[in-house]
């Protein structure tokens, strides 16, 4: 199983790019960032440095979205990290959350998804896309490879994910919804003529390694408050009990209040005090690395290609170390 560190691009630039290679150090394959470019700094220009400051890490952002740039910006952007390190960046990519409520736009359609998800992959590796009835083509890029790696939770996104992505990305840890969401990918992918097996499944999640469980909890609560904006997203457009999305995902969001973006992703957000000691529990990974590495194992019989350790708590550190002497081991031997 693979592992990836995902941060927040706050300030100041430098302590990112340090837990970065604190990371890498200890056993992290990937290094993921959020990106919203008015919550927090631009994540391709802290690329850059981490790229360089690191010798394998790959980078990426969890997740972007086909709104917030032009396609072939997007893709530009990350065929130049390649060229100039080597194809060490992922692209994940979603509809948009954050990134685009903040500026007052509403998250992208799936039908514009999928099509940015083809022609970001090709511009990026050299082929010939169409942006805007326009055909274009990078002519400088050789040897690119940027996989893509989409981010879904409802049925459709699910399907599409199957249909269009080299990996899907799962905002959470609970072992039956990863399960259904995971069978789901698959089978897309089976309908589609590709092959099941070749889709990379990335699951990310708070983890806390610790013994005092309640501390934890409220650290990683703020985790369950973003999961529901895009569950509200799900309930309002099948309702909660129409059988298309498990009820172990929606039922909880029935307290939920709206949603102030300017603590999201923050532990101790007030908008998420809705969320219920179960759904944290079961969205992310919380305990002595005992409890990691059991339900780590789990997800891994899933078939689950990499965890992505999301570490915005107060114990970032102590995290990164005890997964790398700990558990990363466990996983791996």
């Amino acid at each position: 199983m693979d592992f990836g560190l995902v941060l927040q691009t706050d300030p100041p630039a430098s302590r990112v790019v340090s837990l970065m290679q604190r990371a890498e150090r200890v056993g992290f394959r990937y290094g993921w960032t959020f990106d919203s470019a008015v919550l927090w700094q631009e994540p391709f220009v802290i690329y850059s440095r981490i790229l360089a400051d690191t010798t394998e890490l790959i980078v990426g952002p969890m997740v972007t979205n086909p709104g917030t740039r032009t396609w072939e910006v997007t893709a530009s952007t990350f065929a130049t990290l390649n060229d100039m390190y080597g194809n060490r960046t992922v692209c994940g990519i979603g509809r948009g959350d954050s990134a685009m409520r903040v500026a007052g736009r509403k998250p992208n359609t799936l039908a514009r998804l999928g099509e940015a998800i083809d022609v970001i992959r090709d511009l990026a590796e050299g082929r010939e896309a169409e942006v805007d009835g326009q055909p274009l083509r990078i002519p400088w890029v050789r040897n690119g490879k940027l996989p893509v790696w989409m981010a879904a939770y409802g049925p459709k996104a699910l399907a599409l994910a199957g249909q269009k992505a080299d990996g899907f990305i799962l905002q959470l840890a609970d072992p039956y919804l990863t399960e259904w969401m995971v069978k789901a990918v698959r089978a897309a992918a089976a309908e589609a003529g590709r092959d099941p097996a070749s889709l990379t499944i990335c699951v990310a999640a708070p983890a806390y390694v610790g013994d005092d469980l309640a501390h934890a909890r409220e650290q990683c609560r703020w985790f369950g408050g973003m999961v529901g904006n895009h569950v509200a997203d799900l309930v309002s457009r099948y309702g909660e009990h129409s059988g298309v999305v498990p009820a172990a995902l929606t039922s909880y969001i029935k307290e939920r209040h709206g949603y102030d973006y300017s603590h999201h992703g923050r532990a101790g957000n007030p908008s998420t005090d809705f969320v219920p000691d179960e759904i944290v529990d079961r969205f992310c990974l919380l305990g002595p690395p005992e409890a990691h590495i059991e339900k780590l194992r789990a997800l891994r019989e899933l078939g689950v290609d990499q965890f992505a350790v999301y570490d915005m708590h107060d114990a970032q550190e102590t995290t990164i170390d005890a997964y790398g002497a700990e558990i990363i081991p466990a996983l791996n031997r």
